[in-house]
């Protein structure tokens, strides 16, 4: 996904897919300052997945919101944010289905990596709704 209003600087070549969660209660704001010429802001309401096209050096600060005002409580390297894309390889579009033997009807097989995986977080007693 491009960033259509903000989108980067044309000097930039290494760029990548990220992702954050809120995972907390409160209201975020999810900024990158350290990028010259581009701005990138954006609320982020609890619960909710940020999907963004960045450089690579790109530091995510993630300002709490409080009462009329907000705290920076972490600055997160983007490359530890980044979605890894399949590549072509993953898929084997050439390979015919697997058959059920019980219902005859194809099997949809979906090839993951293991390893790479996110877990729901519990805050204060309150479950994450995934």
């Amino acid at each position: 996904m491009a960033q259509i209003l903000d989108p980067l600087p044309p000097e930039q070549s290494g760029k990548m897919f990220c992702c954050y969660v809120n995972a907390t209660s409160k209201i975020q704001v999810a900024r990158i300052s350290n990028i010259p010429n581009w701005y990138f802001e954006r609320v982020v309401f609890p619960g909710q997945r940020l999907v963004f096209e960045a450089p690579r050096e790109a530091q995510l600060e993630i300002h709490t919101g409080m009462m009329a005002s907000a705290i920076l409580s972490d600055t997160i390297p983007c490359d530890r944010l980044a979605i890894n894309e399949p590549s072509i390889y993953e898929f084997d579009t050439n390979s015919q289905p697997a058959i059920d033997s019980i219902n005859k009807k194809p099997i949809v097989q979906i090839h993951t990596t293991t390893g790479d995986f996110i877990k729901p977080l519990q805050v204060a007693g309150l479950v994450s709704i995934d």
